[in-house]
């Protein structure tokens, strides 16, 4: 038997989301990524005395609408707490956070479990609070370097309830977490620039026990990959332990990429104490009805809604729709084809396919596609009406489109590629072709049918690609059947 099988693991994450404002969270101090070291930092993020912070209000909104997209509670008076704890990257000594109350509690993200059932992962709380600054251990050989650039920077914590069983499941929550801060635009959900982070939870207890096993928490994964990994290396390390009747000590582990191994950093005590106390220098702040209600009615269209509105009005099937969904420009992008033709399941197809492969092979986003969605109806159009085919549509039209300039049907007539759909002067050509092989339409009449595909060519060949496929097919079956 499996080992797996005999134990449930329990895991709960705590994502961190940088927030897509242009300063800091409690002073002026600009917020961006990439600056020279120590260039984006002041005496307020430093704490100095005699200085105050004010509160960022993008923030508290950035905050309340995620905690309307998760379908969470959001608090009316919102109060600051102060973390405290040393670190050479935390030049105050101390975070300015949430304690006892969280902007945001419960909630929940709606993912796929292990059996392909919807299954909502409860979230336990959404709080505000700033970053750390970097401190950099590989530029010097002898000695730690510190950045305080990021030190301010608004951060949201997404706690999660311990109701994830699996590496997939984590990965699914985060991957929607993701997506979910990406459609909101309050975070750029790059994790390996730090902007998303995640630290994992996890514990192991034999099926049927109701006592929690010993719980370890990894943390240091920039990648929804890492995260998988680090947690079945983890799940895996905890069994193998209790199996040889060892303990599971409570500890920060780290995650080594290279050799997929979780490391120990530092033991635990029965609690981290903070000594978290109410934050003199910010007045709490409220949050009213109407400033909630006035954000939902802004919010874009999400996910969820894209996805229920994609599989039921435009009839895609789920993966169809799950690719589109993935990006939301993508999605807008999408949504505003389907306003041009009716053929949607034509449109996802250009979407998924040579849409996007053009987009991956020139490194470029959707933003940047200068085709319009009405140009790209046209072209559907008139492989719909059997003007040209998917092939002359797809490999010479549509990159004359990326060029800019004509129309698609003025393409198609300036190029003569527009097919020949005169079955007249289809039933001429289609002859020629017969009479070139009297052979092998013996052989067809013999039994060997896939000789029809010789005849199909060579039709094509003769009408330089212009033959319509469809309707040459059946001609060349009612003449020699």
């Amino acid at each position: 038997m499996n080992l797996r099988d005999k134990y449930e693991a329990i895991i709960g994450l705590e994502v961190h989301a940088q927030l897509r404002t242009k300063t800091k969270a409690y002073s002026n101090d600009e917020n961006v990524y990439g600056a020279k070291p120590n260039s984006k930092t002041s005496v307020i993020t430093q704490g100095h005395p005699g200085t105050l912070p004010v509160s960022n209000e993008k923030v508290i909104e950035y905050a309340v609408k995620l905690g309307v997209a998760v379908n969470a509670n959001i608090r009316e008076r919102n109060e600051y707490a102060r973390k405290n704890y040393f670190y050479a990257d935390l030049p105050k000594g101390y975070q300015i956070t949430q304690d006892k109350t969280p902007i945001c509690s419960g909630g929940f993200i709606e993912i796929m479990d292990d059996n392909d059932n919807y299954k909502n992962i409860n979230i336990t709380r959404i709080h505000m609070e700033e970053d750390a600054g970097k401190s950099i251990h590989d530029l010097d050989p002898f000695h730690s370097l510190v950045d305080l650039n990021r030190a301010g920077v608004p951060l949201l914590e997404i706690v999660s309830e311990p109701e994830i069983k699996s590496s997939n499941e984590a990965y699914q929550y985060i991957s929607e977490i993701r997506k979910l801060v990406r459609y909101l635009d309050i975070c750029d959900g790059n994790m390996e620039e730090g902007s998303l982070r995640c630290d994992a939870n996890v514990s192991v207890r034999l099926n049927g026990s109701e006592k929690f096993g010993t719980k370890v928490e990894i943390k240091n994964m920039n990648s929804i990959r890492n995260v998988k990994n680090a947690i079945d290396y983890e799940i895996d390390r905890q069994i193998s332990l209790l199996e040889n009747g060892k303990e599971v000590i409570h500890e920060t582990r780290g995650f080594n990429a290279v050799n997929g191994e979780t490391l120990s950093q530092r033991h635990k005590e029965e609690a981290n104490d903070y000594r978290y106390f109410p934050e003199p220098d910010l007045q709490p702040v409220i949050v009213s009805k109407k400033y909630i209600d006035d954000i939902k009615s802004s919010l874009p269209p999400l996910p969820k809604e894209l996805l229920e509105k994609f599989t039921t009005d435009y009839k895609l099937s789920k993966y169809d729709a799950k690719i589109i969904i993935e990006d939301k420009n993508t999605a807008i992008y999408y949504n505003k084809l389907c306003k041009h033709t009716k053929n949607y399941k034509a449109a996802a197809n250009f979407m998924n396919g040579v849409i996007k492969s053009y987009l991956n092979e020139n490194a470029k986003s959707i933003k940047e596609f200068q085709v319009s969605p009405k140009n790209i109806a046209e072209l559907i159009s008139l492989i719909d009406e059997n003007k040209i085919s998917n092939s002359i549509a797809t490999g010479k039209i549509f990159p004359m489109l990326v060029d800019g300039g004509l129309s698609a049907e003025k393409i198609a007539i300036e190029n003569n590629w527009i097919q020949e759909s005169d079955s007249e002067t289809l039933s001429k050509l289609i002859d020629e072709v017969i009479n070139k092989y009297p052979d092998k339409v013996d052989e067809y009449k013999a039994g060997k049918k896939g000789l029809l595909g010789l005849f199909i060519g060579d039709v094509m060949k003769l009408s330089k690609g212009k033959a319509d496929p469809k309707l040459t097919s059946q001609l060349i079956r009612n003449k020699l059947d």
